[in-house]
């Protein structure tokens, strides 16, 4: 008489744990190493809100006929130097993550230029377009 089998045998159970491990082993470092990932996501948002704020800043100059004081000062700050944006930013950039460069815009309001933001800690670098904005 045959004997019907009610579960797996030990030798079965040992084999797919093996298969499970050597599964985990080849595809959890891919899945851990993020960082580099996380790192470029976070330069491109912050190049995004850079320019953004140039955009927004010009826009907010253009309206205002470029005044800078009484009134329209929260409206419109003057922009000749990449870097000058950094002081309409509501939340300022960590110095100690990001830079931008100091590159001339000109004292012509909307003229454009590139603008490079670096990341110190990877060494990365991501150019956008500045607009000079705020000039007399």
């Amino acid at each position: 008489m045959k004997r019907r089998q009610l579960g797996f045998t030990m030798i079965e159970l040992i084999v797919v744990i093996v298969i499970l491990g050597i599964l985990a082993a080849v595809a959890l470092p891919k899945f851990l190493d993020l960082s580099g990932d996380a790192k470029s996501a976070a330069l491109k948002g912050i190049t995004a809100t850079v320019t953004g704020a140039m955009t927004v800043n010009y826009g907010g100059c253009s309206a205002t006929s470029n005044s800078t004081s009484g009134a329209n000062a929260d409206k419109c700050k003057t922009v000749r130097y990449c870097d000058d944006i950094v002081a309409v930013l509501v939340q300022p950039i960590d110095a100690t993550e990001y830079t931008i460069s100091h590159t001339d815009l000109t004292t012509t309001n909307g003229s454009t230029g590139n603008c490079t933001v670096t990341q110190i800690s990877s060494g990365n670098t991501l150019q956008f377009s500045g607009i000079s904005a705020g000039n007399p």
